[in-house]
């Protein structure tokens, strides 16, 4: 398949089953069934000739790949910052269905606890602080349904494994626009986050703080916030006057 995409890429006009087979050296039979795959996942495009191009989903693809780096760029100056402040782990996620993933994190070299998510990792939404921002800004019904798809499971005693608990805490989130993980992903580890959000309003991102619990400091969530909101604005975000 990669081979395939790096000779469309190759080529600057649609390009025939024999050639990309003949470039690829694959057998047509199988390329024809690879360029099939690709084609129904709209990596692919099939000229009406019997030539094939790149297709529009590696666009699309693209264009996440793009906004998430941009993301990356703007908030690393941020979470340096608040690093130095708070002396502790920084986190970036951002949510991809279901789950939250890690696209940068500053380590703060203290920590005796095991991290579990790393950059690139990923984690069931209403286990970290991070995704539960996600979830809070979801309707009733949306939550439901991830609950019904999920099962909600948890990690921890803390975990918050059923709807009700969770419908409860995304609540005190909408409230203070601010979320907390309490030892709900691994014991020892408290987390605290607050959304970023584009120039829209839609939440794209959000940065945490990870901590051993016995280190937790409440004043943290408002650093937390400033930190997001001055992300925010620099993707040119502004909150609506009070």
């Amino acid at each position: 398949m990669m081979s395939l995409l790096d000779a469309l890429a190759n080529s600057s006009e649609p390009a025939s089953l024999k050639h990309l087979a003949a470039t690829t050296e694959l057998h047509p039979s199988t390329a024809h069934r690879i360029l099939a795959a690709m084609s129904n996942a709209r990596f692919v495009e099939r000229e009406d000739a019997g030539t094939y191009r790149l297709g529009i989903r590696l666009l699309e693809l693209g264009a996440i790949v793009k906004s998430r780096i941009s993301l990356r760029e703007v908030a690393l100056p941020y979470m340096q910052q608040l690093h130095e402040t708070i002396g502790e782990a920084i986190n970036l996620g951002a949510r991809h269905d279901d789950e939250i993933v890690y696209l940068e994190r500053t380590s703060s070299g203290r920590s005796l606890v095991r991290v579990v998510y790393l950059v690139g990792g990923r984690a069931p939404l209403h286990l970290t602080s991070l995704g539960k921002l996600f979830l809070a800004a979801d309707g009733p019904q949306k939550i439901r349904e991830y609950a019904k798809r999920t099962g909600l499971p948890g990690k921890t005693p803390h975990s918050l494994t059923t709807l009700t608990a969770l419908e409860k805490e995304l609540d005190k989130v909408r409230r203070h626009d601010i979320a907390y993980d309490d030892e709900e992903a691994e014991m020892g580890l408290k987390c605290v986050a607050a959304p970023i959000r584009d120039d829209e309003g839609n939440i794209i991102a959000a940065l945490s703080v990870s901590a051993p619990a016995d280190r937790h400091d409440p004043e943290w969530a408002a650093q937390v916030k400033g930190a997001a909101d001055a992300v925010s604005k620099a993707l040119g975000y502004t909150s609506p006057k009070k």
